[in-house]
């Protein structure tokens, strides 16, 4: 699909970035590379929280990346988003004048290279790499943000958890992905424990 689609490792780490963390693209627009904490222990960077994640932090930016929600918050990530990320950070270090933005998500195939990425350029790259990928119709942000939280919901995600990752206001705009598929409805009523035979009334 998508990810197959890309040609470079930039371009792979948005589409993974957006599927494997629900992030909205002005949020992921807006990213600095000091937002991002991909090691182990972030403890010598004066950030307490476990494992590798990034902070997705309100601020103004000069290529119009907003992030909606006014509240910080921290987004875990996964091995196959932290490999994305080397990959596309050894790419970035190759193009000279990228190096020297500190925005995370930076111009680098076309001018003006090292400028920070606009949030309307993810549209657009999303747009064109459905046509590589010969989908139907081309995919939004948004769908990969609500693929994202679908399958948070799928592997157990509470509307609560949803809350905390997507950076919803309200619980409510979190439990329109806890509609639970047949398939789980039923596997919950199967792990329900029947009655033990302890050998009393008999």
């Amino acid at each position: 699909g998508l990810i197959r689609a890309a040609r470079n490792a930039r371009d792979r780490f948005i589409v993974i970035a957006m599927w494997r963390m629900g992030l909205r693209r002005g949020e992921l627009a807006g990213l600095r590379r000091s937002d991002v904490h991909f090691v182990p222990d972030a403890s010598q960077l004066g950030c307490g929280f476990r494992g590798t994640h990034l902070h997705v932090v309100r601020r103004t930016n000069p290529n119009g990346a907003w992030a909606k929600s006014r509240r910080q918050r921290v987004i875990p990530a996964d091995w196959l988003t932290v490999q994305a990320y080397d990959q596309y950070i050894a790419e970035r270090e190759r193009i000279d004048p990228a190096g020297r933005s500190d925005f995370l998500l930076v111009n680098l195939f076309a001018d003006p290279v090292g400028t920070p990425m606009r949030p309307g350029g993810i549209n657009e790259l999303l747009v064109r790499l459905s046509s590589r990928a010969q989908l139907t119709r081309p995919v939004h942000p948004h769908m990969l943000r609500h693929s994202f939280a679908t399958n948070v919901a799928e592997h157990g995600g509470t509307a609560d958890v949803l809350k905390e990752l997507l950076g919803h206001a309200w619980i409510s705009s979190s439990e329109v992905y806890l509609h639970p598929s047949p398939e789980r409805l039923r596997a919950v009523v199967e792990r329900v424990p029947g009655p033990r035979t302890t050998g009393h009334g008999q």
